[in-house]
């Protein structure tokens, strides 16, 4: 499905990333099952195998550049949608212990299905965000959230950072003209304070990835109910 490796290689090296035989083979067999099962479910509009190298794996995988995953860190991602970014972080670095985390359930199964047959051990959770939140073997223990969602900087903090320990990271892959300064008051109320906004691109398309560092812990009345995140952000 995949362009051959040594295609592959480069455009990794230009974006400032190694790829290894075994990673290669993993995203390869993750690609072909992205593609097939998009013919049956609604799952990405990025079919063709340049596209889904360079707009999936190499996008997702390029935070890595901006903020530190490393072995045994515990990573949550939030609204997973068909696995990115952190099913390509995971493949690209092992040591990871990750949630996939999504609403809709058939997505899960996806992701399930692509973890079993390229070996990858992960946590694949149906459920609301708000709802597994307030839980307490999910609330405030992962070393990182990421998201790559729509939703407006104040509305993904809230989904989001209740997730994430004092001290670890929220990563979330923002568009470039973004206004995140309106995220101000919800990152006051829920422990966050804004450490990297880096702007870079992805084979010459602008990309950008806000990291907000997790230095208070959240109060209990966070995150709301979806309804209310949505019509009243913070």
């Amino acid at each position: 499905m995949l362009p051959e490796f040594e295609f592959c290689r480069k455009a990794f090296e230009e974006n400032g990333l190694s790829l290894t035989a075994e990673v290669y083979e993993k995203l390869d067999i993750y690609a072909e099952m992205l593609v097939e099962t998009n013919k049956v479910m609604n799952l990405t509009a990025i079919t063709e195998p340049e596209d889904v190298l360079v707009k999936h794996f190499i996008d997702s995988i390029a935070i890595t550049r901006f903020a530190k995953f490393e072995d045994g860190m515990k990573v949550i991602d939030v609204g997973t949608g068909a696995g990115f970014p952190l099913l390509p972080v995971k493949i690209y670095i092992p040591g990871l212990k990750i949630t996939l985390l999504d609403g809709l359930n058939k997505r899960i199964k996806f992701l399930s299905d692509v973890c079993e047959k390229t070996g990858i051990e992960a946590e694949c959770i149906h459920e609301r965000a708000e709802l597994l939140a307030k839980k307490e073997e999910y609330r405030e223990k992962y070393d990182i959230a990421t998201a790559r969602a729509v939703s407006a900087m104040p509305e993904l903090s809230e989904y989001c950072l209740p997730f994430v320990k004092k001290g670890g990271i929220f990563c979330a892959m923002k568009g470039p003209s973004e206004d995140i300064s309106t995220a101000g008051n919800a990152l006051k109320l829920l422990g966050g304070k804004i450490e990297k906004d880096e702007h870079y691109e992805i084979n010459g398309e602008q990309r950008r990835l806000v990291v907000v560092k997790k230095a208070a812990v959240c109060p209990p009345k966070y995150p709301r109910a979806s309804g209310k995140i949505k019509s009243k952000p913070l």
